[in-house]
C-alpha cells in the first residue's frame, strides 16, 4: 500500500471525478508507478471520508481509462501501461551518438480525425472472451470458415443490430468482413457486374475513401452535402443508381441526415431501381439522445448496412460486417470464398463472446462517457480560443468540423498548428474542387485520443495560430 496524498475540495463537489483526478495526477508525475497497489474502496473511502460508492466510481473510471487494473485476489493496482507525462518526466538521456534530425515538428497533441482511443482497448475483458471461446470451441471450428462468417458470431450481430440499430438483421443477411473498406470493395465488384457504372459519394468525403472507390472500377459522381445530409434531389439528376452515405454521423460535417432526407432518399432508390451503400460511420457513438435507427431497416431490399469495430475497439482487429439484400450478401460471400476464404475465426469467436456477454455493450457506454466528456472539454475550448469559430459535428461521433473565422487561410492554420506541435485536417481536400471554393476554410479535428487537459491546452495553442494567421 502507499500514502496516496489525496485531497479534496468538499465544497467544488464531483468528489468522484477529483478522487480520479488526483490519482491521474500521481501517475504522470510518476509519483505513482506501476504495479503499485492501492487502497481497498472500502479504506479509501474510509480515509477520504467520502461514501464508498464515490471510491468505487472513481475506480472504475480509472480503471475504463487503463490508469488501474483489477484482478480477484490481487486488489487494485496502477496499470503496468499507466506511464509519466513526457511534460511531468525528466527528459531522457542523450544518445551516445547524435541521431539524424527528424523532418518538421513533434506532434504533441494529436488532433488528427478518425482515430479512436487505442489506449481504452478492453484487453483484460477481451482476453477473458477470448479464453471463453477457446475453452469451448469445437476442433472443427478450427478449419477454414463459412466464408459468410462464423455462424455465431452472425447471429449475435443480428440479435445486437436489431436491438441497436433497429436494422432487419437476420443472420442469412451478414457477412462478416474484414472492415468496412473490404465490403465496400466486394459490393462495388457485384455492382458492376449488374450495370452499375457510376457511384454518387458525398460532397465532401474522405480523401482516404475516394481511391479506393475509383480503384473499383466504377466513375465517382459527387452530390452535395447540406445542413441535412446529402442533396437527394441532386443526386436524382445524376445517372447514378447507387450512392454511398454516412447518415449517422456524415463524415466529415457531421450532419445527421434529417428524417425529410432519410424518406426522400428511400424513395429514390425505390423510383431509381437503386442500392443506398449505408456506412453506419460514428452510430455508436450519440450524445444528445438515442441513435436514430439506420436506413436499412426502413428497405432491407434497397440498403446496404456496413459497420465495423474499428471506431469502437480497433481497427487492428479488422472485424467489420455487411447486411445485405439475399441477392448480395450472396455474391459477398462468393467474393470471400474467391479472394481470401473467410476472416480470421478466433477473433471472430472471441466477438461473439463479447457480444454475448454483455461485454460490447459496457465498453460502448464507458467510451460515450469519455467521448462526451473530451468533447466537452475541446468544443468549450474551442469557444474560448477561437470565438469567431463555428463549430459543427457536436451531436455524434469523435471528430468536430470547424469552420474558421473569415479571412483565415486554411493552409497556413494547418501549417501553424502543426509548428505548435498541433497535428490538424484542413477540410479542403475533402471537398470536389468547385465546392472547395466555395466552402469556408475548416478544420476537421478528432478528439478521441487525448484527455481533457490536453484537449484543453490543444486549443489553447491552435486559438493562438489563428490569431496569428490573422493578424499577419
Amino acid at each position: 500500500m502507499t500514502d496516496l496524498h489525496l485531497s479534496l475540495d468538499r465544497s467544488a463537489g464531483r468528489l468522484a471525478a477529483q478522487i480520479a483526478a488526483g490519482f491521474r495526477a500521481g501517475v504522470r508525475s510518476g509519483r505513482l508507478t506501476a504495479g503499485t497497489r492501492l487502497p481497498s474502496s472500502r479504506d479509501l473511502a474510509r480515509d477520504l471520508d467520502v461514501s464508498r460508492g464515490v471510491v468505487v466510481t472513481a475506480y472504475e473510471q480509472l480503471t475504463a481509462e487503463g490508469f488501474l487494473i483489477a484482478r480477484r485476489g490481487d486488489g487494485t493496482r496502477i496499470a503496468p501501461l499507466a506511464r509519466p507525462d513526457e511534460e511531468a518526466a525528466p527528459p531522457p538521456r542523450p544518445p551516445a551518438r547524435q541521431a539524424e534530425p527528424q523532418a518538421g515538428p513533434a506532434v504533441r497533441y494529436d488532433l488528427s480525425p478518425g482515430q479512436p482511443d487505442l489506449s481504452a482497448f478492453p484487453r483484460e475483458r477481451w482476453i477473458a472472451a477470448a479464453r471463453a471461446a477457446l475453452r469451448t470451441l469445437p476442433h472443427d471450428a478450427l478449419a477454414y470458415p463459412d466464408p459468410a462468417g462464423v455462424a455465431d458470431l452472425r447471429a449475435e450481430l443480428a440479435s445486437y443490430l436489431g436491438r441497436v440499430r433497429a436494422a432487419h438483421a437476420d443472420p442469412g443477411r451478414i457477412v462478416i468482413m474484414n472492415g468496412v473498406a473490404q465490403g465496400l470493395s466486394g459490393l462495388l465488384g457485384q455492382l458492376r457486374a449488374d450495370g452499375h457504372t457510376a457511384l454518387a459519394v458525398e460532397d465532401p468525403t474522405s480523401v482516404r475513401q475516394l481511391p479506393m472507390l475509383a480503384a473499383a472500377g466504377v466513375r465517382l459522381v459527387r452530390v452535395p452535402v447540406d445542413e441535412e445530409g446529402v442533396d437527394v434531389a441532386a443526386l436524382a439528376r445524376t445517372q447514378a443508381r447507387a450512392v454511398l452515405v454516412t447518415p449517422a454521423h456524415q463524415y466529415p460535417t457531421g450532419v445527421v441526415l434529417s428524417p425529410a432526407r432519410r424518406a426522400e432518399l428511400i424513395a429514390w432508390a425505390r423510383d431509381a431501381d437503386g442500392v443506398i451503400l449505408e456506412d453506419d460511420y460514428d452510430a455508436e457513438f450519440r450524445y444528445d439522445r438515442d441513435p436514430v435507427g439506420c436506413l436499412q431497416g426502413i428497405d432491407p431490399d434497397r440498403v446496404v448496412l456496413l459497420g465495423s469495430v474499428s471506431k469502437s475497439l480497433a481497427p487492428a482487429l479488422r472485424l467489420g460486417w455487411a447486411v445485405a439484400p439475399p441477392f448480395l450478401a450472396e455474391g459477398l460471400r462468393e467474393h470471400r470464398t474467391n479472394t481470401d476464404l473467410g476472416a480470421p475465426v478466433l477473433e471472430q469467436y472471441a466477438l461473439t463472446e463479447f457480444l454475448r456477454g454483455g461485454g460490447y455493450d459496457r465498453h460502448l457506454r464507458t467510451m460515450r462517457r469519455r467521448y462526451r466528456a473530451r468533447r466537452d472539454a475541446l468544443a468549450g475550448a474551442l469557444a474560448e480560443n477561437l470565438p469567431g469559430a463555428r463549430v459543427r459535428g457536436v451531436s455524434a461521433g469523435i471528430h468536430l468540423y470547424v469552420e474558421l473565422p473569415g479571412g483565415c487561410d486554411e493552409d497556413e492554420i494547418v501549417e501553424r498548428a502543426a509548428r505548435a506541435g498541433v497535428s490538424v485536417a484542413g477540410a479542403r481536400a475533402m471537398w470536389s474542387p468547385r465546392r472547395a471554393e466555395e466552402a469556408p476554410p475548416a478544420l476537421v479535428l478528432g478528439y478521441a485520443s487525448l484527455p481533457e487537459p490536453r484537449l484543453v491546452k490543444a486549443a489553447q495553442l491552435l486559438g493562438q495560430a489563428v490569431a496569428h494567421g490573422a493578424g499577419g
